[in-house]
């Protein structure tokens, strides 16, 4: 028989929570891989039906988890996805009308793609217990021209997506990132291009 109980105490980072019943009586443990037919993630507050079993130790657990109220919303890696995806589109924009120079946008693309790299092998290290990628080399990364491809990987590998303290630094460097551009595109960053020319012979 099918109960009904609300979402609590959810951990999206770890990908369980508990499932409080409507009827009262002990909270259910719950993981992202027994919802069904969801077109999200859960979040406190979801109110949801399954079915209660116990595991090997006796504690209760939910299965074959559903939404009750059905409602479509865009996951965090898909709102990600097209943030990076608007930017880059927005810089292939700007290379077309002449602002940029085609390479800055293959940088992008090649700096996002890289980064998305080390995030995943750093959550792989983080799983295996393997040694771990510097936070320091991720930002450096994000800066340089690659926080499209970190901002996605954060939220689809659920990897430095809930550490505060890191997202703070990250959301500096992409601040950092976007100004440096924005002062490429001016009128002032002419002398700016002539000396990385020179320095490039």
């Amino acid at each position: 028989m099918r109960k009904q109980g609300k979402v609590v105490r959810w951990k999206d980072d770890k990908g369980f929570g508990f499932i409080e019943p409507s009827d009262g009586g002990k909270q259910a443990f719950v993981h992202i891989k027994t919802f069904h037919g969801g077109t999200r993630r859960p979040a406190n507050g979801d109110e949801v039906s399954y079915l209660e079993s116990r595991d090997s130790q006796g504690r209760i657990k939910a299965e074959h988890v559903q939404f009750l109220t059905a409602k479509f919303a865009l996951g965090s890696a898909s709102r990600a996805l097209m943030a990076a995806l608007f930017f880059l589109v927005a810089l292939a924009g700007g290379v077309a009308l002449g602002i940029y120079s085609s390479p800055v946008l293959w940088l992008y693309l090649g700096m996002s793609a890289l980064t998305f790299c080390f995030y995943f092998i750093d959550k792989e290290a983080a799983q295996n217990g393997r040694q771990r990628t510097p936070e320091r080399r991720l930002h450096l990364l994000a800066l340089a021209g690659g926080w499209p491809g970190a901002l996605y990987a954060q939220q689809l590998l659920r990897h430095k997506s809930s550490k505060e303290s890191f997202r703070a630094v990250f959301r500096v460097t992409v601040g950092l990132n976007l100004a440096g551009l924005g002062y490429l595109a001016s009128d002032y960053s002419g002398w700016l291009v002539e000396i990385f020319r020179q320095l490039m012979r």
